[in-house]
């Protein structure tokens, strides 16, 4: 599940370090047997998108998914929104992780609900 994980790469925020890594995020698309062409073309697309001036790009990215509540990556706040249950359902989606094995470092700095994270856990899944 190898394009799950590079799309969780390409939506992490645009900084240095992912910059860095866009080599090894080309290496992996080329290389990965199974990602399916269309799957290819849509990551290159957004592969040039990771490429463009980093301010800008920087600037885009904190307009598009910072400041647009409806462009949230954290999926709880599209599901429940800003109510108390939504603790709970945070509670419950880092024992669902747990139970699959995938242990949240405890220095994260995201959710778990958080978009990107949700598909690395679903790159490990068979």
């Amino acid at each position: 599940m190898m394009f799950y994980r590079i799309v969780s790469s390409l939506l992490e925020y645009p900084d240095a370090e992912l910059r860095a890594a866009l080599p090894e995020i080309r290496a992996a698309v080329t290389s990965a047997d199974d990602i399916s062409p269309d799957e290819r073309s849509v990551l290159a697309k957004v592969e040039a998108c990771v490429t463009r001036e980093p301010l800008v790009l920087e600037e885009e990215y904190v307009r598009t998914f910072d400041m647009v509540p409806e462009h949230s990556m954290h999926m709880t706040h599209h599901l429940i929104g800003e109510d108390k249950n939504r603790g709970p359902a945070l509670i419950d989606l880092g024992e669902d992780y747990k139970s699959y094995g995938f242990e949240l470092n405890a220095d994260a700095r995201e959710l778990p609900d958080y978009l990107p994270l949700m598909l690395e856990f679903v790159s490990m899944l068979e």
